[in-house]
């Protein structure tokens, strides 16, 4: 099995800039991010899960006196919780690194910072970073597994892949997840998000179709270019879909809501009203239809708390997925004795 990292330039419709090599690492332990995976090996990874989801013991401690470390190099919740438990529950040791008082306050490199925690003799290397391509420059250097746990704007692999779980578990889908036949609106800022590109890339794999929905400084038409089509109207689409997955904007990459002029909405509360999933959207959303968030919330802009508290709403369980797919991951890259159902190539 490849992993393959794929990178964009910033002339396709304004989207951010990364250095285009298509870089293949030589390893099949590495998951940098489900572009240029294919539907065998994305499923490989949903179907343990999926087992996983329902009896987290299903596969023993098969990673006990192995040793994880989380090299986060930016600010965590779900992600780096999620990974913790889902390494403890295979019975492996758990490192956590922060940016934050080690010797990159010093001026050690990227590199030489996990290559440094790598000679420790730990199993694996569970990266984030602001970077785009951070991962996947640590797996060429390293010799431990390396899974990408959010890079820059480019690709968050195990957040894909649990959205997908969630959605497949909401619509009935658990069995071969096949997702054809099935509609995901994304909407908001798609233009800075890691999680948008990964979700792009898996659900369009398993055969859903995907539309992005946003304002042009959000989400620029150049979007197209990753398999899905792109909208400007929410509610032209929002009766339609089968599922919506709310997207925060984030300001903290630089992300703005324009000047007001050519559709875009040029302030918070324009925004909220255009792109916002309120209550009155999420009533016209068909039966079964549900919503999706990666969380963190900003409530109030891209999402009411009526239908973030309300039935519709996925988020939580998608929080809960993230334990069984992070658990898969980890057994796919480090391995172990897992019985019968994980195939470890």
């Amino acid at each position: 099995m490849w992993w393959r990292m794929r990178g964009w330039r910033g002339e396709a419709g304004g989207l951010p800039s990364y250095d285009a090599q298509v870089m293949t690492i030589d390893s099949t332990n590495n998951l940098l991010g489900l572009q240029g995976m294919d539907a065998g090996s994305i499923r490989a990874l949903l179907a343990p899960a999926a087992r996983l989801m329902e009896n987290r013991r299903a596969f023993g401690r098969p990673l006990a006196g192995r040793t994880v470390v989380n090299l986060f190099f930016e600010d965590s919740t779900r992600t780096r919780v999620s990974f913790t438990v889902a390494a403890q529950a295979l019975g492996a040791g758990v490192v956590q690194f922060g940016a934050g008082g080690s010797s990159v306050s010093k001026g050690e490199t990227l590199l030489d910072t996990a290559r440094t925690v790598e000679a420790m003799g730990v199993d694996a290397l569970v990266v984030r970073h602001s970077s785009a391509g951070a991962a996947g420059l640590i797996a060429e250097h390293v010799g431990a597994p390396v899974i990408n746990a959010g890079d820059g704007a480019h690709e968050h692999p195990t957040q894909g892949l649990l959205d997908i779980l969630s959605l497949a578990q909401s619509h009935d889908r658990l069995g071969g997840f096949d997702l054809s036949g099935l509609t995901v609106a994304i909407v908001g800022d798609i233009l800075h998000s890691r999680v948008a590109r990964s979700a792009i890339a898996g659900l369009t794999t398993l055969g859903a179709a995907v539309v992005c929905v946003g304002p042009a400084a959000l989400c620029p038409d150049g979007i197209a270019s990753l398999g899905c089509s792109v909208e400007r109207d929410l509610d032209a689409v929002i009766g339609s879909v089968d599922a919506v997955m709310a997207l925060r904007v984030q300001f903290e990459r630089g992300a703005e809501l324009g000047d007001g002029a050519d559709g875009d909405p040029g302030d918070a509360g324009a925004y909220a009203m255009r792109y916002g999933i309120t209550s009155e959207r999420a009533d016209r959303m068909k039966a079964g239809a549900v919503v999706m968030h990666p969380g963190p919330m900003n409530r109030g802009l891209e999402i009411e708390s009526a239908v973030a508290d309300g039935p519709r709403c996925v988020a939580l369980k998608q929080v809960a997925a993230g334990v069984p797919v992070r658990m898969a991951v980890l057994l796919h890259s480090i391995g172990g004795d897992v019985g019968a159902g994980v195939a470890v190539t």
